[in-house]
């Protein structure tokens, strides 16, 4: 590693990002401008203020589904698998496997869980803004917090095949933020005036690891060197579509540019257009015996002198030009409507939505978008969970896995998220044998107790002190049957008793009073 490689690297490929870039610019001045900013862009300076608000909008509302699709909050979005020959040699063995399926469950919950107190879907709802607008985004999964890193802050360089090989990042920070040692070294290169300075950060690929670095002013930050295995590695460059040989991808907006154009310049001619046509000049003929004056000053309902032939009214005819405006403006807002997926059933409250609705969106997602939910599934879902769990585990919040036997993995498109497709196939299964053979004979083959643990599982259900032992059913059915042979013995025996507890109480009483005496 050579001094001043992050900045240099970051330069040259500075190079390829810049058209990609410019793009994302142009889109996002049409839906969100202050998302995708110009380069020019301060705490200052004003944002281009778009005529029509159906860009934002469509933006705000596809971002919604996809964080509602790809991080749904009523189940995991992620199973985590037990390799095929593990599974063979447990099949023989029921208790087994249904712990095993248990404590994984319970292995899901508790990362799910980190996840929703993490504030995570605060950061992917916005990098799924910038995936929408721009086509690229960079999350960065710290131990406590997500960030998300804009395009005109990052660069990356790809294989052929779509795998990262390089990433650099650059930050300006304040250099009272530095630790003393790094501040130390860079004192004699900081110019009087500067406030802030550049960090750059390096992420390369070497062989199953990433190794990582920051240099300040072609210094080392200190402690700043680490080494990540691949399934760990903090840093995930986002695309929205993938084109491979391409280090970019290309947003969703690019693709209806052409409609948000002609919208935008409809929307403007028509408010300039109204805006003028709403305007009402009163004209009064100069060689006329009505002044002008008088016209002016006049109250409603008030009795002048004048000729009204010498006032006139100049008002914009153009009513008709207007409509046809307005009827090609309608037909866009359709098109865009639909793409933005405006007019979707799935619109309610994600906390209401339920597992089959997911399910639904899901699909239309696949079908409006062309795949996308499937690439966000592989390329963020599935390195966003072998993030948190790499986290988790070094904190020691939870235990480590066996990455050669127990592998996290997505469910997509129609598949059901979590394990509530597991949980439709087993419902079919019980219906469908039921259906078949009976219900005599189902109960004779099933064992039911595995079911219910098997069906509490694919909900996400803790079982523990909610399903009774198999110790506690038989306590239970001996309680049980005790009591019904007291009830078969009938009232002769309950005489008998009674008979019995007299006799008993009429003796004691004899001895004490014998003992009195």
């Amino acid at each position: 590693m050579s001094i001043g490689t992050a900045e240099t690297r970051y330069r040259q490929l500075n190079q390829s990002r810049q058209s990609y870039l410019d793009r994302a610019r142009d889109c996002s001045e049409l839906t969100i401008p202050s998302l995708i900013p110009q380069d020019s862009h301060n705490e200052t300076s004003d944002l281009y203020t778009p005529f029509q608000g159906i860009g934002a909008r469509g933006v705000n509302n596809l971002a919604s589904k996809l964080s509602l699709a790809l991080m749904p909050p009523n189940s995991p979005f992620f199973r985590l698998m037990v390799e095929p020959y593990t599974l063979k040699d447990m099949a023989q063995d029921d208790a087994a496997r249904t712990a095993m399926e248990e404590q994984l469950g319970e292995y899901e919950r508790a990362v799910m869980s980190e996840i929703e107190t993490s504030g995570d879907r605060v950061a992917v709802h916005e990098a799924l803004k910038h995936l929408i607008v721009g086509g690229n985004v960079l999350l960065q999964v710290g131990q406590e917090k997500t960030r998300v890193i804009h395009l005109d802050s990052y660069v990356v360089s790809r294989a052929p095949n779509g795998e990262v090989l390089e990433i650099v990042t650059v930050e300006h920070v304040s250099p009272n933020a530095l630790d003393k040692a790094t501040a130390a070294n860079i004192t004699g290169k900081l110019e009087g005036d500067e406030k802030t300075v550049e960090i750059y950060t390096h992420v390369e690929r070497k062989n199953d690891f990433y190794t990582v670095y920051q240099e300040c002013k072609g210094t080392l930050v200190t402690g700043s060197k680490g080494k990540y295995r691949k399934n760990s590695v903090p840093f995930l460059p986002l695309r929205f579509s993938r084109i491979d040989g391409e280090d970019y991808g290309r947003g969703f907006v690019e693709e209806l540019l052409g409609d948000l154009r002609s919208l935008e310049a409809l929307s403007q001619a028509i408010v300039e257009g109204a805006a003028a046509a709403a305007k009402v000049l009163f004209m009064v003929n100069p060689n006329g015996t009505t002044r002008m004056r008088t016209i002016a000053q006049a109250e409603n309902t008030a009795i002048i002198e004048g000729n009204k032939n010498d006032v006139s009214v100049l008002q914009m005819d153009k009513f008709n030009d207007f409509r046809v405006a307005y009827q090609a403006m309608q037909g866009i807002e359709e098109r865009l409507s639909q793409q933005f997926m405006l007019q979707s059933s799935v619109s309610r409250n994600a906390e209401r939505v339920t597992a089959e609705e997911i399910r639904y969106l899901a699909g239309e997602l696949e079908d409006t978008l062309s795949g996308i939910y499937s690439i966000l599934s592989q390329e963020f879902q599935l390195p966003y969970i072998n993030r948190k769990i790499d986290v988790l585990t070094k904190s020691k919040k939870l235990p480590k896995l066996p990455e050669e036997v127990v592998k996290p993995s997505i469910v997509t498109g129609m598949e059901a998220l979590g394990r509530g497709h597991d949980l439709r196939k087993l419902d079919m299964f019980i219906q469908g044998m039921s259906q078949a053979l009976g219900p005599e004979v189902l109960q004779q083959y099933v064992n039911l107790q595995d079911y219910i643990k098997r069906r509490a599982t694919a909900l996400g259900i803790e079982t523990d002190g909610l399903i009774k032992s198999q110790e506690q059913i038989a306590q239970e059915q001996q309680q049980a049957q005790m009591q019904s042979m007291a009830m078969q013995a009938g009232p002769q025996a309950v005489q008998e008793g009674v008979k019995a507890l007299g006799n008993s109480y009429v003796e004691s009483q004899r001895q004490q009073g014998g003992e009195g005496q």
